[in-house]
């Protein structure tokens, strides 16, 4: 990690031409809707994010503004993530997550933390995970959801990721109730899906599982912990604090390297 001069903010009165942009989605809007505010803040059209962050999910967003910036965004797109997780024991959703219509419940009683260990333990490291029906992945120039919406099931092979670190942040102990939470820490590769992540650990756990909360606190080296605050980007009063938190492209270039 380079040091911390590295971050310095680009001089908010100085005019727009390219920057990085880490922001602090909040729960509610979309990926592009964020965009689409920065976008109106600025009043330049080249801004893109990397990454989608669907919008019941929080966390750490990164959006490029200007050509300079854009060209950057495969980039950030191949580098490692941080994810915090909450799962719901028990239950089951078509879209593996809050957005869906429950399908299925089952009562999980009693878990014994070692039954939970050992069920995590079997998703550490390197696998092949299978893409979850309601997804961007394309088929036939068209995103999956669009074909699983309308009730066409839509099979992509698995792909190889990585999860790297896979950790309990709920204290560790013993699960009960008819519908207990998990929460968990998780640093993968790109193209996991935290929600198929989830639904798997339930299926293992023999109970099922949805993803019920989700907040990304990384993306490479950059954290979220350094990010602008989602909710002002509506507010054109904040422009000059927004533009105050701008990482310039060499200053980014750098952290990259």
């Amino acid at each position: 990690m380079h040091e911390e001069s590295a971050m310095v903010s680009a001089d908010p009165k100085a005019d727009f031409s390219a920057g990085v942009f880490l922001i602090d989605k909040p729960v509610g809007p979309t990926s592009f809707g964020i965009v689409r505010q920065l976008r109106k803040l600025l009043g330049i059209k080249k801004v893109g994010h990397a990454g989608t962050l669907d919008p019941f999910a929080s966390g750490l967003l990164i959006v490029c503004a200007g050509r300079a910036a854009t060209k950057m965004i495969s980039l950030f797109m191949d580098g490692e993530k941080e994810y915090l997780a909450t799962l719901c024991l028990g239950k089951k959703t078509t879209t593996l997550d809050p957005e869906g219509e429950l399908v299925g419940e089952t009562v999980v009683g009693f878990r014994s933390a070692a039954e939970i260990e050992k069920c995590l333990a079997g998703f550490r490291g390197e696998q092949m995970q299978k893409p979850p029906m309601y997804s961007a992945l394309k088929h036939k120039g068209k995103p999956l959801y669009h074909y699983a919406r309308q009730g066409i099931e839509i099979e992509k092979a698995p792909r190889a990721i990585t999860i790297r670190e896979l950790v309990r942040i709920d204290g560790n102990g013993d699960v009960e109730g008819d519908f207990p939470e998990l929460r968990l820490r998780v640093v993968c590769s790109k193209g996991t899906y935290i929600r198929t992540l989830a639904a798997d650990i339930g299926d293992v756990l023999g109970c099922g599982a949805y993803l019920t909360g989700l907040r990304r606190t990384k993306i490479g080296p950059f954290s979220v912990e350094k990010a602008i605050d989602g909710n002002l980007l509506p507010m054109i009063e904040e422009r000059d604090n927004v533009l105050a938190g701008m990482l310039s492209v060499e200053d980014v270039a750098n952290l990259l390297q």
